[in-house]
Protein backbone atom coordinates (compact mmCIF):
# COMPACT_ATOMS: atom_id res chain seq x y z
CA UNK A 1 0.00 0.00 0.00
CA UNK A 2 2.46 2.71 1.19
CA UNK A 3 4.85 1.86 -1.85
CA UNK A 4 2.25 3.02 -4.45
CA UNK A 5 1.00 6.18 -2.58
CA UNK A 6 1.14 9.26 -5.13
CA UNK A 7 2.67 12.53 -3.00
CA UNK A 8 0.65 15.43 -3.85
CA UNK A 9 2.94 18.16 -1.36
CA UNK A 10 6.21 19.74 -1.46
CA UNK A 11 8.27 21.38 0.87
CA UNK A 12 7.86 24.70 -0.91
CA UNK A 13 4.27 24.45 -1.50
CA UNK A 14 3.78 23.84 1.92
CA UNK A 15 5.27 27.22 2.65
CA UNK A 16 3.34 28.89 1.01
CA UNK A 17 -0.08 27.28 2.38
CA UNK A 18 -1.45 30.49 4.54
CA UNK A 19 -5.34 29.50 4.13
CA UNK A 20 -7.16 27.41 7.02
CA UNK A 21 -7.91 24.17 6.16
CA UNK A 22 -6.41 20.13 5.09
CA UNK A 23 -4.44 19.63 2.32
CA UNK A 24 -3.41 15.70 1.33
CA UNK A 25 -0.34 14.39 0.40
CA UNK A 26 -1.93 10.98 -0.22
CA UNK A 27 -2.34 7.84 1.41
CA UNK A 28 -4.13 9.06 4.47
CA UNK A 29 -1.74 11.88 5.09
CA UNK A 30 -2.86 15.15 5.69
CA UNK A 31 -1.28 18.54 6.30
CA UNK A 32 -3.82 21.07 8.48
CA UNK A 33 -3.44 24.37 8.92
CA UNK A 34 -5.68 26.66 11.19
CA UNK A 35 -6.79 30.31 11.23
CA UNK A 36 -3.71 31.26 13.34
CA UNK A 37 -1.46 29.49 10.71
CA UNK A 38 -0.02 26.85 12.21
CA UNK A 39 0.59 23.59 10.96
CA UNK A 40 0.52 20.32 12.05
CA UNK A 41 0.06 16.59 10.39
CA UNK A 42 -2.67 14.19 10.46
CA UNK A 43 -3.34 10.87 9.84
CA UNK A 44 -6.36 9.06 8.73
CA UNK A 45 -7.68 6.12 8.07
CA UNK A 46 -10.28 3.47 8.61
CA UNK A 47 -10.25 1.50 11.82
CA UNK A 48 -9.48 -2.23 11.19
CA UNK A 49 -10.68 -3.57 14.78
CA UNK A 50 -13.76 -0.74 15.13
CA UNK A 51 -17.03 -1.91 14.82
CA UNK A 52 -18.45 -1.39 11.18
CA UNK A 53 -21.11 1.52 10.66
CA UNK A 54 -24.18 0.53 8.88
CA UNK A 55 -24.86 2.95 5.90
CA UNK A 56 -27.50 2.88 3.30
CA UNK A 57 -26.92 3.97 -0.45
CA UNK A 58 -29.59 4.02 -3.40
CA UNK A 59 -31.48 1.53 -1.36
CA UNK A 60 -28.37 -0.66 -0.46
CA UNK A 61 -26.91 -1.23 2.95
CA UNK A 62 -22.88 -0.65 3.11
CA UNK A 63 -20.61 -0.94 5.84
CA UNK A 64 -18.00 1.19 6.44
CA UNK A 65 -15.26 0.90 8.61
CA UNK A 66 -15.19 4.22 11.22
CA UNK A 67 -12.94 6.92 9.88
CA UNK A 68 -9.89 7.85 12.82
CA UNK A 69 -7.39 10.35 12.91
CA UNK A 70 -4.40 10.35 14.79
CA UNK A 71 -1.77 13.16 14.76
CA UNK A 72 1.76 12.92 14.35
CA UNK A 73 3.26 16.63 15.85
CA UNK A 74 3.55 20.05 14.30
CA UNK A 75 5.81 21.06 10.88
CA UNK A 76 7.90 22.76 12.76
CA UNK A 77 9.41 19.43 14.67
CA UNK A 78 8.21 16.77 12.14
CA UNK A 79 9.42 17.76 8.28
CA UNK A 80 7.96 16.23 4.76
CA UNK A 81 9.88 13.43 4.74
CA UNK A 82 9.65 12.67 9.10
CA UNK A 83 5.89 12.95 8.29
CA UNK A 84 5.77 10.72 4.93
CA UNK A 85 7.67 7.97 7.06
CA UNK A 86 5.07 8.29 9.90
CA UNK A 87 2.38 7.23 7.62
CA UNK A 88 3.58 4.79 5.98
CA UNK A 89 4.54 2.98 9.28
CA UNK A 90 0.93 3.89 10.08
CA UNK A 91 -0.12 2.11 6.56
CA UNK A 92 1.79 -0.89 8.03
CA UNK A 93 -0.21 -1.33 11.39
CA UNK A 94 -3.65 -1.00 9.64
CA UNK A 95 -2.90 -3.87 6.74
CA UNK A 96 -1.90 -5.61 9.97
CA UNK A 97 -4.74 -5.54 11.47
CA UNK A 98 -3.42 -3.29 14.32
CA UNK A 99 -5.48 0.69 14.79
CA UNK A 100 -2.59 3.19 15.81
CA UNK A 101 -4.90 5.04 17.92
CA UNK A 102 -5.66 1.73 19.74
CA UNK A 103 -1.67 0.99 19.98
CA UNK A 104 -0.64 4.30 21.14
CA UNK A 105 -3.06 4.26 24.01
CA UNK A 106 -1.80 1.13 24.85
CA UNK A 107 1.88 2.26 24.83
CA UNK A 108 0.84 5.12 27.10
CA UNK A 109 -0.71 2.72 29.47
CA UNK A 110 2.75 0.55 29.63
CA UNK A 111 4.86 3.52 29.79
CA UNK A 112 2.57 5.15 33.14
CA UNK A 113 2.45 1.91 34.86
CA UNK A 114 6.45 2.04 34.14
CA UNK A 115 6.71 5.26 36.01
CA UNK A 116 4.08 3.85 38.50
CA UNK A 117 6.46 1.26 39.10
CA UNK A 118 9.28 3.22 39.64
CA UNK A 119 7.63 5.13 42.66
CA UNK A 120 10.07 4.57 45.87
CA UNK A 121 8.71 3.48 49.13
CA UNK A 122 9.92 7.26 50.31
CA UNK A 123 7.74 8.72 48.03
CA UNK A 124 5.10 6.60 48.30
CA UNK A 125 5.41 7.43 51.86
CA UNK A 126 5.69 10.96 51.68
CA UNK A 127 2.45 10.79 49.20
CA UNK A 128 0.49 9.41 52.07
CA UNK A 129 1.40 11.73 55.14
CA UNK A 130 0.40 14.24 53.16
CA UNK A 131 -2.79 13.14 51.92
CA UNK A 132 -3.94 12.03 55.24
CA UNK A 133 -2.35 14.68 56.96
CA UNK A 134 -5.72 16.85 57.31
CA UNK A 135 -7.82 13.75 58.48
CA UNK A 136 -5.70 13.42 61.60
CA UNK A 137 -6.03 14.82 65.62
CA UNK A 138 -2.68 16.38 65.49
CA UNK A 139 0.81 17.58 64.48
CA UNK A 140 2.37 14.88 66.65
CA UNK A 141 0.67 11.98 65.10
CA UNK A 142 1.96 13.49 61.47
CA UNK A 143 4.93 13.64 63.22
CA UNK A 144 5.65 10.46 64.47
CA UNK A 145 4.53 9.09 61.16
CA UNK A 146 7.54 10.37 59.39
CA UNK A 147 9.98 9.77 62.38
CA UNK A 148 9.58 6.23 62.39
CA UNK A 149 9.08 5.66 59.06
CA UNK A 150 12.79 7.50 58.28
CA UNK A 151 14.42 5.80 61.11
CA UNK A 152 13.65 2.69 60.54
CA UNK A 153 11.91 1.57 57.21
CA UNK A 154 13.98 3.98 54.65
CA UNK A 155 17.28 2.89 55.31
CA UNK A 156 16.31 -0.49 54.03
CA UNK A 157 13.16 0.13 51.83
CA UNK A 158 13.80 4.25 51.30
CA UNK A 159 14.73 3.75 47.67
CA UNK A 160 13.42 0.47 46.43
CA UNK A 161 10.22 0.66 43.98
CA UNK A 162 7.07 -0.01 45.65
CA UNK A 163 6.48 -2.50 42.98
CA UNK A 164 9.65 -4.68 44.17
CA UNK A 165 9.26 -4.58 48.06
CA UNK A 166 8.82 -7.92 49.03
CA UNK A 167 7.86 -9.48 52.37
CA UNK A 168 11.40 -10.70 52.80
CA UNK A 169 12.17 -6.91 52.85
CA UNK A 170 9.36 -5.95 55.45
CA UNK A 171 10.73 -8.32 57.25
CA UNK A 172 14.64 -7.22 57.68
CA UNK A 173 13.05 -4.01 58.80
CA UNK A 174 10.95 -5.17 61.51
CA UNK A 175 13.25 -7.85 62.68
CA UNK A 176 15.86 -5.01 64.16
CA UNK A 177 13.04 -3.91 66.65
CA UNK A 178 10.68 -6.43 66.87
CA UNK A 179 11.91 -7.95 70.15
CA UNK A 180 13.67 -4.68 71.56
CA UNK A 181 10.46 -2.35 71.17
CA UNK A 182 7.81 -4.10 70.46
CA UNK A 183 5.35 -1.58 70.62
CA UNK A 184 7.14 0.90 68.19
CA UNK A 185 7.48 -2.32 66.01
CA UNK A 186 4.03 -3.08 65.89
CA UNK A 187 3.19 0.74 64.87
CA UNK A 188 6.13 0.07 62.42
CA UNK A 189 4.57 -2.45 60.66
CA UNK A 190 0.95 -1.00 60.31
CA UNK A 191 2.46 2.05 59.08
CA UNK A 192 4.37 -0.01 56.21
CA UNK A 193 1.19 -1.66 55.54
CA UNK A 194 -0.64 1.54 54.84
CA UNK A 195 1.95 3.08 52.35
CA UNK A 196 2.13 0.00 50.23
CA UNK A 197 -2.03 -0.43 50.12
CA UNK A 198 -1.82 3.41 49.28
CA UNK A 199 1.03 2.73 46.13
CA UNK A 200 -1.44 -0.24 45.39
CA UNK A 201 -4.28 2.26 45.17
CA UNK A 202 -1.73 4.68 43.27
CA UNK A 203 -1.07 2.00 40.49
CA UNK A 204 2.27 1.94 41.92
CA UNK A 205 1.85 -2.00 42.56
CA UNK A 206 -0.03 -5.22 42.37
CA UNK A 207 -0.81 -8.54 44.15
CA UNK A 208 -0.91 -8.76 48.48
CA UNK A 209 0.57 -6.13 50.86
CA UNK A 210 3.89 -7.92 51.90
CA UNK A 211 3.45 -6.14 55.01
CA UNK A 212 -0.37 -7.69 56.19
CA UNK A 213 0.00 -9.71 59.25
CA UNK A 214 -2.68 -12.04 59.01
CA UNK A 215 -1.45 -15.17 56.75
CA UNK A 216 1.61 -13.39 56.59
CA UNK A 217 3.99 -11.73 58.96
CA UNK A 218 2.19 -13.71 61.55
CA UNK A 219 3.61 -16.80 60.81
CA UNK A 220 7.40 -15.28 60.49
CA UNK A 221 7.13 -13.11 63.27
CA UNK A 222 7.13 -14.27 67.44
CA UNK A 223 4.13 -13.35 69.32
CA UNK A 224 4.46 -10.74 71.18
CA UNK A 225 4.74 -11.43 74.77
CA UNK A 226 1.75 -8.59 76.25
CA UNK A 227 4.16 -8.54 79.37
CA UNK A 228 6.79 -7.43 77.38
CA UNK A 229 5.07 -4.82 76.09
CA UNK A 230 5.52 -2.25 79.02
CA UNK A 231 8.18 0.42 78.45
CA UNK A 232 11.65 -0.67 80.39
CA UNK A 233 11.45 1.72 83.17
CA UNK A 234 14.09 3.13 85.43
CA UNK A 235 13.37 2.06 89.80
CA UNK A 236 12.37 5.09 90.73
CA UNK A 237 15.21 5.17 93.94
CA UNK A 238 17.59 5.50 90.82
CA UNK A 239 15.53 8.87 89.77
CA UNK A 240 18.02 11.69 91.48
CA UNK A 241 21.42 9.65 89.98
CA UNK A 242 19.78 9.62 86.51
CA UNK A 243 18.57 13.58 87.27
CA UNK A 244 22.46 14.09 88.38
CA UNK A 245 23.16 13.36 84.73
CA UNK A 246 20.90 15.11 83.25
CA UNK A 247 20.45 18.72 84.90
CA UNK A 248 23.74 19.35 83.81
CA UNK A 249 22.78 19.30 80.46
CA UNK A 250 21.55 22.75 78.64
CA UNK A 251 20.14 21.67 75.27
CA UNK A 252 15.84 21.83 74.50
CA UNK A 253 15.89 17.59 74.78
CA UNK A 254 17.40 17.63 78.09
CA UNK A 255 14.39 20.21 79.57
CA UNK A 256 12.19 18.37 77.81
CA UNK A 257 12.70 15.37 79.19
CA UNK A 258 13.25 16.61 83.00
CA UNK A 259 10.01 18.26 82.49
CA UNK A 260 8.32 15.20 81.21
CA UNK A 261 9.95 12.96 84.29
CA UNK A 262 8.33 15.67 86.34
CA UNK A 263 4.98 15.70 85.06
CA UNK A 264 4.54 12.23 84.67
CA UNK A 265 3.43 13.02 81.28
CA UNK A 266 3.64 11.17 77.89
CA UNK A 267 6.49 11.87 75.61
CA UNK A 268 3.82 12.97 72.77
CA UNK A 269 2.57 15.42 74.95
CA UNK A 270 5.34 17.15 76.23
CA UNK A 271 7.03 17.65 72.65
CA UNK A 272 3.70 18.51 71.29
CA UNK A 273 3.12 21.15 74.43
CA UNK A 274 2.22 24.94 72.82
CA UNK A 275 2.26 27.93 74.90
CA UNK A 276 -1.24 28.45 74.71
CA UNK A 277 -1.97 25.70 76.76
CA UNK A 278 -0.03 26.99 80.19
CA UNK A 279 -0.85 29.67 82.64
CA UNK A 280 2.22 30.68 85.05
CA UNK A 281 0.11 32.59 87.22
CA UNK A 282 -2.10 29.59 88.42
CA UNK A 283 0.81 27.47 87.76
CA UNK A 284 -1.03 24.70 85.50
CA UNK A 285 -0.45 23.15 82.45
CA UNK A 286 -3.95 22.36 80.53
CA UNK A 287 -3.66 19.99 77.64
CA UNK A 288 -6.76 19.18 75.09
CA UNK A 289 -8.49 16.50 74.48
CA UNK A 290 -7.05 15.99 71.38
CA UNK A 291 -3.86 15.79 72.29
CA UNK A 292 -4.80 13.13 74.78
CA UNK A 293 -4.89 9.55 74.56
CA UNK A 294 -8.23 9.43 76.30
CA UNK A 295 -9.57 12.46 74.43
CA UNK A 296 -10.62 14.09 77.09
CA UNK A 297 -8.73 17.31 78.61
CA UNK A 298 -5.65 16.90 81.62
CA UNK A 299 -4.63 19.40 83.50
CA UNK A 300 -1.57 19.37 84.85
CA UNK A 301 -0.11 21.16 88.59
CA UNK A 302 3.01 22.25 87.91
CA UNK A 303 5.68 21.95 90.36
CA UNK A 304 7.94 25.15 91.31
CA UNK A 305 11.22 23.29 89.02
CA UNK A 306 8.90 22.71 86.33
CA UNK A 307 8.25 26.22 86.54
CA UNK A 308 11.72 27.07 86.01
CA UNK A 309 12.51 25.09 83.16
CA UNK A 310 9.90 26.52 81.18
CA UNK A 311 10.74 29.79 82.37
CA UNK A 312 14.15 29.64 81.02
CA UNK A 313 12.77 28.46 77.52
CA UNK A 314 13.40 30.50 74.51
CA UNK A 315 10.02 32.38 74.48
CA UNK A 316 8.70 32.04 71.23
CA UNK A 317 7.50 30.20 68.72
CA UNK A 318 4.00 27.89 69.20
CA UNK A 319 5.53 25.25 70.63
CA UNK A 320 7.08 25.33 73.88
CA UNK A 321 9.89 22.86 73.50
CA UNK A 322 10.68 23.99 69.67
CA UNK A 323 13.23 21.41 67.73
CA UNK A 324 15.57 24.39 66.54
CA UNK A 325 15.25 27.61 64.13
CA UNK A 326 12.46 25.82 62.38
CA UNK A 327 9.79 26.61 64.79
CA UNK A 328 8.40 22.70 64.32
CA UNK A 329 8.16 20.89 67.62
CA UNK A 330 11.18 18.40 69.16
CA UNK A 331 11.34 15.17 67.25
CA UNK A 332 9.43 12.60 69.65
CA UNK A 333 12.81 10.84 68.93
CA UNK A 334 14.99 13.68 70.55
CA UNK A 335 14.36 12.17 74.24
CA UNK A 336 15.18 8.51 73.57
CA UNK A 337 18.34 10.09 71.59
CA UNK A 338 19.32 12.09 74.82
CA UNK A 339 18.71 8.84 77.45
CA UNK A 340 20.69 6.93 75.06
CA UNK A 341 23.52 9.27 75.21
CA UNK A 342 23.73 9.02 78.82
CA UNK A 343 24.02 5.52 79.00
CA UNK A 344 26.98 5.66 76.76
CA UNK A 345 28.85 8.37 78.65
CA UNK A 346 28.28 6.37 81.75
CA UNK A 347 29.33 3.22 80.27
CA UNK A 348 32.75 4.96 79.13
CA UNK A 349 33.25 6.49 82.37
CA UNK A 350 32.99 2.85 83.53
CA UNK A 351 29.09 3.00 85.02
CA UNK A 352 26.61 0.99 84.78
CA UNK A 353 23.80 2.06 82.27
CA UNK A 354 20.55 2.98 83.18
CA UNK A 355 17.87 -0.54 82.72
CA UNK A 356 14.97 -1.61 83.89
CA UNK A 357 15.95 -4.82 86.10
CA UNK A 358 12.67 -6.34 85.87
CA UNK A 359 12.99 -6.54 81.55
CA UNK A 360 16.26 -8.73 81.37
CA UNK A 361 18.43 -5.11 82.02
CA UNK A 362 16.95 -3.50 78.87
CA UNK A 363 18.26 0.81 78.50
CA UNK A 364 14.97 2.42 79.66
CA UNK A 365 12.94 5.14 77.35
CA UNK A 366 11.49 8.17 78.66
CA UNK A 367 8.00 6.56 78.54
CA UNK A 368 9.29 4.24 81.49
CA UNK A 369 9.20 7.40 84.07
CA UNK A 370 5.90 7.44 84.11
CA UNK A 371 6.05 3.55 85.33
CA UNK A 372 8.73 5.05 87.85
CA UNK A 373 6.39 7.64 88.85
CA UNK A 374 3.65 5.37 89.70
CA UNK A 375 5.72 2.86 91.37
CA UNK A 376 7.23 5.33 93.61
CA UNK A 377 3.47 6.72 94.08
CA UNK A 378 1.88 3.23 95.44
CA UNK A 379 4.76 2.20 97.08
CA UNK A 380 6.25 4.78 99.11
CA UNK A 381 2.82 7.24 99.57
CA UNK A 382 -0.23 7.40 100.88
CA UNK A 383 -1.99 9.07 98.33
CA UNK A 384 -5.00 7.00 96.77
CA UNK A 385 -4.82 4.72 93.67
CA UNK A 386 -7.65 7.05 91.71
CA UNK A 387 -5.28 10.30 92.27
CA UNK A 388 -2.19 8.44 91.46
CA UNK A 389 -4.25 7.52 88.25
CA UNK A 390 -5.75 10.37 87.22
CA UNK A 391 -2.13 12.10 87.83
CA UNK A 392 -1.33 9.91 84.76
CA UNK A 393 -4.45 10.42 83.11
CA UNK A 394 -5.27 6.67 83.04
CA UNK A 395 -8.62 5.69 82.01
CA UNK A 396 -10.25 3.95 85.22
CA UNK A 397 -11.88 0.95 84.78
CA UNK A 398 -13.16 0.41 88.55
CA UNK A 399 -16.91 1.53 88.90
CA UNK A 400 -16.22 2.77 92.77
CA UNK A 401 -12.81 4.70 91.63
CA UNK A 402 -14.23 6.42 88.46
CA UNK A 403 -17.36 7.69 90.72
CA UNK A 404 -14.22 9.95 91.82
CA UNK A 405 -14.03 11.33 88.37
CA UNK A 406 -17.16 13.87 88.91
CA UNK A 407 -14.17 16.27 89.77
CA UNK A 408 -10.28 15.93 88.80
CA UNK A 409 -9.17 16.74 91.95
CA UNK A 410 -7.05 18.74 91.17
CA UNK A 411 -5.71 19.82 94.55
CA UNK A 412 -4.95 16.36 95.72
CA UNK A 413 -3.03 16.20 92.21
CA UNK A 414 -1.03 19.32 93.23
CA UNK A 415 0.14 17.57 96.46
CA UNK A 416 0.83 14.43 94.76
CA UNK A 417 3.10 16.18 92.04
CA UNK A 418 5.01 18.76 94.36
CA UNK A 419 6.10 15.41 96.68
CA UNK A 420 7.10 13.96 93.69
CA UNK A 421 9.06 17.01 92.52
CA UNK A 422 10.70 17.04 96.18
CA UNK A 423 11.46 13.51 95.83
CA UNK A 424 13.55 14.18 92.92
CA UNK A 425 15.09 16.93 93.86
CA UNK A 426 16.96 15.37 96.78
CA UNK A 427 20.62 15.13 97.19
CA UNK A 428 22.23 12.43 95.83
CA UNK A 429 23.47 9.79 98.71
CA UNK A 430 27.74 9.47 98.29
CA UNK A 431 28.57 5.99 98.02
CA UNK A 432 30.30 4.10 100.68
CA UNK A 433 34.17 4.67 100.31
CA UNK A 434 34.73 1.31 100.48
CA UNK A 435 32.24 -0.03 97.89
CA UNK A 436 31.79 0.36 94.09
CA UNK A 437 28.30 -0.02 93.24
CA UNK A 438 27.62 -1.71 89.81
CA UNK A 439 24.63 1.11 89.59
CA UNK A 440 24.60 4.14 91.54
CA UNK A 441 21.50 4.41 93.70
CA UNK A 442 19.91 7.04 95.97
CA UNK A 443 18.50 6.95 98.96
CA UNK A 444 15.53 5.30 99.90
CA UNK A 445 13.71 7.56 102.26
CA UNK A 446 9.61 7.66 101.48
CA UNK A 447 7.70 10.92 100.95
CA UNK A 448 4.36 10.75 102.30
CA UNK A 449 1.80 14.00 102.31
Amino acid sequence: MGKHVKHKLSVKGIAGLKERGRYSDGGGLWLQVSAWGTKSWIFQYASPTQPPRIRRKNGEVLEVAPVRQLGLGSYLTVSLAKARKLAEDMREKVEAGIDPVEDRQKDRRTQRLAVAKRLTFEDAATAYIGAHRSSWRNDKHAAQWSSTLATFAFPILGDESVADIDTALVKKVLDAIWTSTPETAARLRGRIEAVLDYATAMKGRSGENPAAWRGNLKHLLPKHDKAGRHQPALPYDEIVTFLTELRPRSGISAKALEFTILTASRTGEVIGAKRREFNFEQRTWAIPAARMKAHREHKVPLSDRAVEILRALPQDGEYMFSGGKSGEPLSNMAMAEMVKQINDERQQRGLSRFVDPKQEDRDIVPHGFRSSFEDWAHETTNFPNHVIEMALAHKIGDKVEAAYRRGDLFAKRCELMKAWAVYCDRPLAPPADNVTPLRARSGEASTRP
